[in-house]
């Protein structure tokens, strides 16, 4: 029994946060988030008044530490006790030649150590009866979607890339391990899942694959398997950094079904065979136009979206053509590209052959023009057909959403008019009455 003269604890111990980076970077936050409450701190928006700060920082790029360091700096001038985890981490005298008065600095994953740093710094104040975490443990996306990390770390060695050294090798996750997170963010109302990792379609390949046990059944450690078990849940789920290994193949058939959305985000970088084994990107064929060919003859609402980088260490002049003219043929349909930044550490430093800063400039406009243009023709193909949406954020006479073909934050939206109040969540069934460059206009239907 409580005892009603009991004082009341002090105040639980405040924390700020701060998530940079990518998605992977930010289901880190929430780990690190769930792990704080479950033992009484408190989250707050505001550096001061807080008791500290954790800033996860991301180090893919340079001006992504630039960004990084920024976000420190600020951290120590409003609050002054901080703490730095995340990607640059890997590198921490980097961060104590700029900000020697860091608390701690922890690599990406080290959940551990950055508890240790803040109980070190900020010892927690625990009262069971109040400090209560979902099962699912906090999120920092909304409450119907939700990010669903599959493994840590890459094999692979592309040129451009110090991922490997920052976050290690692949190191995939059981099975049973990865579904029953997912069934506890279904249970809690998440209707979308995005699957994330470095390689997603690598899944596995570090654990042979092994099987363990989900819903009384084995399901093996791989990429096709776990699609699959996924599709059982009856909610969404999106596949994200997928390379194009010949066993996504078989991945198709359950998008045609839509057991899976119909939806692949593989980061295919460039076209051109001598650019692709500069980058060493693995996967890297000259069927890939066929096999995009075969994909949407199985699946005719296939959405594809990549990612692109111009300007490479070498990359000539017929090598961006030979790109421009793939791109017109794969017609994908959500692309971003990217001039080449230079990494410390990555190997491409020392290729020679840098493209002028100019040059690449203009082949990126050069790009994103052609893009654009595919793009708008694949979407006004939309036009009279009906689509389910799910609904992101709600206006007084139109809403917005985004399709199966939409994933949040990276591609476009659906605007929605509806007679009727929409909910933040709901997946409604709308007629897409026109189009522009990125986004589609409709209206809901079947009152």
């Amino acid at each position: 029994m409580l005892d009603p003269d009991k004082k009341p604890d002090p105040a639980a111990p405040k924390v700020s946060f701060v998530s940079l980076g990518c998605p992977k970077a930010l289901v880190d936050s929430e780990r690190i988030i769930t792990r704080l409450r479950a033992e009484g701190y408190e989250l707050s928006r505001q550096h001061q008044g807080s008791d500290l700060v954790i800033v996860n920082t991301c180090g893919f790029l340079d001006s992504a530490k630039a960004e990084s360091l920024g976000a420190i700096g600020a951290a120590l001038k409003e609050n002054g006790k901080v703490i730095v985890t995340g990607c640059m981490g890997a590198e921490p005298e980097s961060i104590t030649a700029a900000y020697p008065d860091v608390l701690a600095i922890t690599g990406p994953q080290q959940y551990e150590s950055v508890l240790d740093a803040v109980h070190k710094a900020l010892p927690p104040r625990h009262d069971p009866f109040l400090d209560l975490v979902p099962p699912e443990g906090i999120k920092l996306t909304p409450r119907h979607y939700a990010y669903l990390k599959i493994s840590e770390g890459c094999n692979n060695r592309c040129t451009f890339c110090i991922i490997p050294k920052l976050r290690g090798d692949l190191v995939s996750r059981p099975a049973a391990d990865v579904l029953r997170e997912a069934e506890k963010l279904a249970a809690a109302g998440v209707k979308e899942l995005l699957v994330i990792s470095q390689d997603t379609s690598a899944y596995g390949v570090d654990i042979k694959y092994a099987a363990s046990k989900w819903r009384d059944k084995e399901v093996r450690a791989k990429f096709i398997d776990l699609a699959r078990a996924l599709g059982e849940l009856g909610i969404w789920v999106r596949l994200h950094y997928v390379y194009p290994y010949p066993h996504v193949d078989e991945v198709i058939p359950l998008m045609a079904e839509k057991k899976v959305l119909p939806y692949l985000d593989i980061p295919f970088q460039h076209a051109s065979p001598d650019v692709l084994r500069r980058m060493k990107r693995p996967a890297a064929q000259e069927k890939t136009l066929e096999r995009i060919a075969r994909w949407r003859e199985i699946c005719p609402d296939l959405t594809l979206r990549s990612t692109f980088i111009v300007g490479f260490p070498g990359e000539t002049e017929q090598d961006f053509e030979y790109l421009l003219q793939w791109l017109d043929e794969a017609a994908l349909d959500r692309v971003g590209c990217f001039k080449y930044e230079p990494v410390k550490g990555a190997p491409a430093n020392d290729l020679g052959d840098a493209v002028p800063e100019e040059v690449k400039e203009q082949r990126w406009h050069r790009f994103m023009q052609a893009q654009q243009k595919i793009s708008a023709r694949r979407l006004k193909r939309k036009v009279g057909t009906r689509q389910q949406v799910i609904i992101d954020e709600v206006g007084p006479t139109v809403s917005k959403g985004r399709s199966m073909a939409d994933a949040p934050e990276i591609d476009g939206a659906v605007y929605v008019a509806s007679r009727r109040p929409l909910r933040v969540g709901e997946i409604a069934t709308v007629k897409i009455e026109r189009a522009d460059a990125y986004d589609l206009h409709g209206s809901v239907v079947g009152f």
